[in-house]
């Protein structure tokens, strides 16, 4: 696969992403207006809630959805909260929640409250809301743990398992990757995965599009079963298309 192919295909799978203390609507605008490229559309913009009335009127005729975090960032709401979260979300318009999991939970051996979210978040989103469930892989670090918590999320049929908040000092890495497209392949489940957290580059996204295309197969590759979490891979990605290497 050449840069260039690398880069327009990353487009598409791009989840363009701005989640700041110090967000605007007029940041959330240009956002927006970004994630519409010559190239072609990102997937989708991820935004906090409150600026999804405006990026549902900027992105209304285009095919890029809205998603939004939940039990964001240190995976630690209560049940309810994150529930009512959800449901305020979807209401507004979000069409993909990334909800983070109680990681500090599974770390604790709490199986049964990281069970019962999960469930919960599936049952919430139901079938026409996307479910991405952010592990925080490198706050769970161990393999054991990352594979479990594979495991619950395969086991509660959520669309996406998703690497990281990108707040964590360890975000995504190519192993950590490697070992999610593991799990889900053996578990033959419809299931994708979202590689957030440190992504920047072209080279960056390339390394993780051979990686999928290596386990799952250059068909598996789709906005439906891999994604990008970044907020400014966009820039180098048409750079590199535009530089045409």
């Amino acid at each position: 696969m050449d840069d260039v192919t690398a880069a327009k295909a990353a487009i598409a799978l791009l989840d363009l992403t701005s989640l700041n203390d110090n967000d605007s609507a007029p940041r959330i605008e240009k956002l927006c207006k970004k994630a519409v490229t010559s190239f072609g559309n990102v997937r989708a913009v991820c935004i906090y809630q409150k600026f999804i009335p405006v990026a549902k009127e900027l992105l209304r005729d285009t095919n890029i959805k809205i998603a939004t975090v939940v039990n964001f960032p240190k995976g630690d709401s209560t049940i309810k909260t994150v529930r009512d979260e959800i449901k305020k979300a979807i209401s507004s318009g979000a069409e993909e929640i990334d909800a983070v999991l109680p990681y500090k939970k599974l770390i604790a051996g709490n199986i049964d409250a990281v069970r019962e979210f999960l469930e919960m978040v599936v049952e919430e989103c139901g079938k026409k809301t996307t479910t991405k469930i952010i592990i925080e892989s490198g706050e769970l670090k161990k393999s054991g743990l990352i594979s479990q918590a594979c495991d619950l999320c395969i086991e509660a049929g959520v669309n996406f398992i998703k690497t990281s908040t990108g707040k964590t000092e360890i975000s995504a890495t190519p192993e950590t990757a490697n070992l999610i497209l593991e799990k889900i392949k053996e578990s033959g489940k419809d299931i994708g995965l979202k590689v957030s957290g440190g992504i920047k580059t072209s080279y960056d996204a390339k390394k993780y599009l051979i990686l999928a295309n290596t386990v799952m197969g250059e068909k598996w590759i789709s906005p439906k079963h891999l994604r990008f979490g970044a907020s400014s891979l966009l820039d180098d990605l048409i750079k590199t298309i535009e530089q045409g290497y």
